[in-house]
Parts: C-alpha cells; sequence; structure tokens
C-alpha cells in the first residue's frame, strides 16, 4: 500500500498479485465530495460512455468477462431508473478492473487505466495531477528496488568471501570471540580498501547515524564492493597477505569507481563518495 497527495487529496495506491496497479476511486471521488463518494462513484457507473469504457477495458484485460451479462447492463443506461453500483458490476460481468476492499484502506478501487478515466470525469486538471504523481511513485519503487538488489548482491558476495575467511585465515584453536575479530577485520580491509576509512572511524565521524558505513554507499560504492569482496575471497585463497591484499584492492577499487561514476546508467543515490 502507497500513499501520494494529488492537490491535497491523499490517494491510496495498491498492488494486486498480478502486479497490476490499483488506485482508490474512493479517494479521487474525495476531492469533488468528501461526504458523498459512493454517490459520485455510482454517478459515473451508470453514465454510458464509462459502461463502454469498462466493457472494452474487461474485453482486453479479462478472458472471463462475460459480453452478454455486460449488454445486458449497456442497454439499461440512460434509463432514469437505472443504478449501477461496483459490486453489481462485479457480480454481474466477472469484472476485474475495480474492487471493493475492507478495512482501515477501504473502498473501491480500480486498475489504473480505469482510475484515470474515472479522474478525468471527476476533473480534467486533478488527473494531469494524479498521472504525475503516479509516475513519481513508479519511479521511486524502480529506484529502491536496484538498490535492494545491489544491496542484496552484496549481502551473497558477503558469504562467498566470509567462507574463504574461515577456510583459509581462521586456526581452529581460536575461540568465538577471537574468530570475530578476524571477520571484522576482513570487513574493515575493504572498507579501508572502497572508502578509505575502518567501519569504527565511520560512526566516529557519524554519531548520529543509526546506519553504518555500507548501508550509506551509493548505488557505484555497492557494485564495486560486491566485486571487491569476490576479488578478496580469490586473494586469500591464493596466500597473499593483507597488506598486499588492501593495496591490490584499493587499485582495483579506484579503476573500478572511476568507470562506474563515468557511467550515467548508474543511479546517483545518497551516500559516500571516494
Amino acid at each position: 500500500m502507497a500513499k501520494i497527495q494529488v492537490k491535497g487529496t491523499a490517494v491510496n495506491v495498491i498492488s494486486s498479485t498480478k502486479a497490476d496497479d490499483f488506485i482508490s476511486l474512493t479517494d479521487i471521488a474525495r476531492y469533488k465530495d468528501s461526504e458523498r463518494t459512493d454517490y459520485i462513484i455510482q454517478n459515473w457507473l451508470r453514465n454510458r460512455n464509462s459502461i463502454e469504457f469498462l466493457g472494452i477495458w474487461e474485453q482486453l484485460n479479462n478472458p472471463d468477462f462475460k459480453p452478454i451479462e455486460f449488454d445486458g447492463i449497456r442497454n439499461q443506461a440512460g434509463l432514469n431508473s437505472f443504478v449501477l453500483t461496483a459490486k453489481r458490476w462485479i457480480d454481474a460481468t466477472g469484472a476485474i478492473g475495480i474492487t471493493a476492499k475492507a478495512g482501515r484502506y477501504g473502498g473501491t478501487y480500480a486498475h489504473k487505466d480505469i482510475a484515470f478515466e474515472f479522474a478525468s470525469w471527476v476533473s480534467v486538471e486533478f488527473k494531469l495531477y494524479l498521472i504525475k504523481e503516479f509516475q513519481r511513485l513508479k519511479e521511486t519503487e524502480r529506484e529502491q528496488l536496484g538498490w535492494d538488489i545491489r544491496r542484496n548482491l552484496t549481502k551473497i558476495n558477503y558469504r562467498i568471501h566470509t567462507d574463504a575467511i574461515k577456510a583459509h585465515l581462521i586456526p581452529p584453536q581460536l575461540t568465538a570471540a577471537q574468530t570475530s575479530l578476524i571477520y571484522a577485520s576482513e570487513a574493515d580491509l575493504l572498507n579501508m580498501a572502497l572508502f578509505g576509512k575502518t567501519a569504527k572511524q565511520w560512526r566516529d565521524e557519524n554519531p548520529g547515524s543509526k546506519g553504518n558505513i555500507r548501508d550509506e554507499a551509493n548505488a557505484a560504492q555497492l557494485v564495486c564492493l560486491a566485486n571487491l569482496e569476490t576479488l578478496n575471497a580469490h586473494f586469500i585463497q591464493q596466500g597473499l597477505s593483507p597488506s598486499e591484499r588492501l593495496a591490490l584492492l584499493n587499485r582495483t577499487a579506484i579503476g573500478q569507481m572511476q568507470v562506474l561514476l563515468a557511467d550515467h546508467r548508474i543511479p546517483r543515490l545518497e551516500g559516500n563518495t571516494l
């Protein structure tokens, strides 16, 4: 569940199991009249043009849509006695483009294509702002997804890295406390190679931060760190000393960061830079 602000109105956005975004028609209707949202939605649904639009959308996107029932509803449109609710539309035709939800964020929701059409009926200006804020939300989600993928890649490579430490640097007679110190020192070897400082030095410089030096890394640094972890595991297996590995990793980090920062496809996320 996400929430966007459109001309002072909070609009909820959810994703279905098929990853299609659904937008709250109830919230959109609230922009026009906060006390009569159900009436506004029903008034739009009973409009013949709206029914035609909904029918075409369902035929394009819903193989289980019931065309005969749809024709029956369409033929009634325009009669003074004709009333159409979201529930009746769904029950009669098997529609999937509109849904009703209960609970804290309950109300009538519709696929974004339908929601934009409804917003246009409510207010053309509101529709344009809705599209703009929705696109901003999707862009933010894409950036966050890319960040999560890169962060997870670093975690996977970290397992390779720690396995190499365990196999080649930790004598069996060490205590658990001594072992953790070796892991920490190897993590700081990578920190020094990439960031030029240890985790403790970073914490001392950023006393109010809740994260750590790697949480604050930007996208390019995370990509480089993932590469360094794999490379350090290889150096450990070759039996290189920590000082030799640090020098090699630092030269590699400098070269890779120069390439990554020159690539404009790498997102510029907040964080440390070399």
